[in-house]
């Protein structure tokens, strides 16, 4: 479908669709498109080409695309003084970006990072917003430096990546600030202009605020922007003391995703991670439950296997101790009532933990190396207790030493199950 829009007009296209500029000259959030390029949006994104000189498009649209053409940017005015403000400071400069869900977040680093570009900066990204996380996979925080400007960050791949092993930030504070704090220091060592760091959409209630105030006094950012639709961040902003601040206002035409639309968008960015997957196998110790290396504990003694399968009624498939944990593996078609293992609890006065063969099935796990990079991302397929080894799907084939389990599960096409605790207790 052939498109011409007038100088001074914005063509809105939310995706899946794809885009090829045929003439004119557009730039989408500060970044020049070149002509003759076909753009993939993604469902779930919307791009605004605002039209510096008439433009004509050739529109490619799937089944709940949609485009709409507005007068004038789709820029606020404010974005552009806070694009000054940064770009009239000393460099290095580290730059936070703050608001809610759909608040134009992404999309402000985008037009400051092009802006930056515009003016032969060097641009780093580090994506902290584990749910929606455009560079690394979700549950972890990536980082890039930009070597072109960009109108989409999940096409350019990421560099660094920090596990965090959820896709909300309550109940992983302190890991989550650990993660920014180590990618800070490290593009700050190998040297940039612009440092700018995007954060979740987690800002309602006093633990949020709590949260955020943490996150800016650990980091030290030279100046903190929050994007508001009206007057939400009164209360963060105004927590903020002795940190330099900017309030701008988030776009008209922001679009705003319901919960299935920022669910596909994470599945995306697990099909992108899992592409090229094959089964592998890795020895049982190397797996790792929050700090602890699962199969590392020791075998029940016979003493023990006897009380244990006294007051459980059934004789375990597999079962590890630690100095103050049991973890037993039952066979599929083993059940126990919640009471019997409340009781062998007492009896051994130990936390226990029981899981049938098969409920690991889906959980996402994250390879590391030997130096803890992020290798990328699997799916566990099986658990082979007697063998000790554990099947996984990844496409990481080399260099793994370590397997980090994460509460979300997914089927072979990444896309989300849910969530589930069959080894949280597990530490």
């Amino acid at each position: 479908m052939k498109r011409v829009v007038d100088k001074g007009k914005t063509l809105l296209v939310d995706g899946p669709a794809s885009v090829n500029v045929l003439s004119g000259e557009v730039e989408v959030l500060g970044a020049p498109i070149r002509t003759g390029v076909r753009m993939v949006i993604r469902e779930g994104k919307r791009i605004p080409f605002e039209v510096k000189a008439k433009a004509e498009f050739d529109l490619t649209l799937g089944e709940k695309a949609v485009v709409n053409e507005v007068e004038g940017s789709t820029v606020p005015v404010s974005w552009m003084k806070a694009a000054d403000e940064v770009l009239g400071r000393e460099k290095p400069v580290t730059v936070m970006v703050v608001g809610g869900v759909d608040s134009g977040k992404t999309s402000f680093c985008l037009y400051l990072a092009n802006r930056s570009l515009k003016e032969k900066r060097s641009v780093t990204i580090i994506d902290a917003d584990l749910g929606q996380s455009d560079l690394g996979p979700p549950s972890t925080i990536g980082s890039c430096r930009l070597a072109r400007p960009v109108i989409d960050p999940f096409e350019i791949g990421v560099e660094s990546v920090f596990f965090i092993g959820v896709t909300s930030p309550s109940g992983a504070v302190s890991k989550i600030v650990e993660g920014i704090m180590s990618m800070k220091e490290k593009v700050l060592k190998r040297g940039v202009d612009v440092l700018i760091i995007n954060t979740d959409g987690w800002i309602e209630g006093e633990e949020a605020i709590r949260y955020k105030v943490a996150l800016v006094q650990q980091v030290k950012p030279n100046l903190v922007v929050g994007i508001q639709e009206q007057s939400e961040l009164t209360f963060l902003l105004g927590a903020l003391t002795g940190t330099q601040k900017l309030a701008v206002e988030t776009p008209s035409a922001v679009r705003k995703r319901d919960r299935e639309e920022r669910k596909l968008l994470r599945e995306l960015g697990y099909k992108k991670y899992l592409k090229g997957a094959r089964a592998e196998s890795f020895p049982l110790c190397w797996v790792m439950i929050g700090d602890f290396a699962f199969g590392t504990g020791v075998p029940s003694s016979r003493e023990r296997m006897k009380k244990i399968e006294e007051s459980l009624g059934a004789t375990p498939l597999y079962c590890e101790e630690t100095s103050d944990f049991v973890f037993i593996a039952l066979g599929k078609g083993q059940w126990v009532v919640e009471e019997f293992a409340k009781d062998l609890e007492q009896k051994l006065n130990k936390k226990v933990k029981i899981i049938r063969e098969g409920n690991e099935e889906g959980l996402l796990v994250v390879l590391h190396d030997a130096k803890n990079n992020f290798l990328g991302i699997g799916i566990l397929e099986s658990i082979d207790y007697k063998r000790r080894v554990i099947r996984v799907y990844t496409p990481v084939h080399k260099h793994v030493a370590s397997l980090h389990v994460v509460q979300v599960k997914l089927d072979k096409k990444g896309r989300e199950i849910g969530l589930t605790e069959v080894f949280t207790d597990y530490v």
